[in-house]
């Protein structure tokens, strides 16, 4: 199997780096060998361009990468976008709508020069994640925007997973929805995507882009995010202390982020 390796995809958070956004020596020893061997990287993350960017950065890295869960793809050295995957107004619009009715005020991935996030006055989302968003946040009426504007995908973050459980079944009929472990303000993150949109998918836009076999994949993970992408690729990784349904889906078993189990890639590729 490790000569059919031809792009290596990796998840960010609880997999490249820990709950910190450190990333262990050993696994940026990994980075450096897959890079002289010319194995190309993708990374595939639920967090939105400049977020996954700035943690990269800290070391120096910029590769390519299939953000919000597959709705963008964009390489991050030259800005050259190669996927996106929008919402149709009507299915945002009821998203906003169904997400009201339970309480809930979400924040928008939206295509502005001035912002990447919309939110309303009183957003769901833990006020830390409001914060780090800073001066990329927009304040605007969410239902105008939803119907109005380019939205990728719906976030709320670090909130208790029973204030988001029935989420996924409600906007079922407009939106693929995820909830996932939030490893950095606790409780679960909110993920709402557009139908059929995934970081597989994500991925299959970035191997048609550079002409790479998707037959070839690697991929690493541990969240619920990355169902289809462990399922799709050739090779599943799972970090070991990853969700039920992704260490199902796993070819190999990773140690954690924190003590760079990540570098086990080269067993594999």
């Amino acid at each position: 199997m490790s000569d059919q390796v031809g792009l290596v995809v990796t998840d960010l958070d609880g997999t490249l780096w820990d709950a910190q956004e450190r990333i262990h020596d050993r696994t940026l020893d990994a980075l450096r060998t897959l890079e002289r061997r010319g194995t190309p990287l993708l990374v595939a993350t639920g967090r939105r361009r400049r977020s996954a960017a700035m943690g990269l950065a800290r070391e120096g890295l910029a590769p390519p990468a299939v953000v919000l869960d597959g709705a963008l793809g964009v390489d991050l050295t030259t800005g050259r976008v190669f996927q996106e995957a929008a919402f149709a107004a009507s299915d945002a619009v009821a998203v906003v709508d169904i997400l009201a009715t339970l309480g809930l005020s979400p924040c928008l991935h939206v295509v502005r020069e001035d912002a990447d996030v919309v939110a309303g006055p009183q957003p769901s989302t833990h006020p830390r994640h409001v914060e780090l968003i800073g001066e990329r946040l927009a304040r605007d009426d969410v239902g105008r925007v939803a119907a109005a504007e380019t939205v990728l995908g719906f976030t709320i973050a670090g909130r208790p997973p029973e204030v988001l459980d029935g989420v996924v079944a409600a906007v079922a009929d407009v939106a693929d929805a995820v909830v996932t472990r939030d490893l950095f303000y606790g409780g679960g993150t909110l993920t709402v995507r557009p139908r059929g949109v995934s970081k597989w998918e994500g991925v299959l836009a970035f191997c048609a882009d550079q002409d790479i076999d998707p037959c070839g994949v690697l991929a690493l993970g541990d969240g619920e995010n990355d169902l289809e992408l462990l399922g799709g690729a050739a090779v599943a990784c799972v970090v070991s202390d990853g969700c039920e349904q992704a260490l199902a889906l796993a070819d190999h078993v990773i140690g954690p982020a924190s003590e760079g189990g990540w570098c086990a890639v080269l067993d594999h590729c």
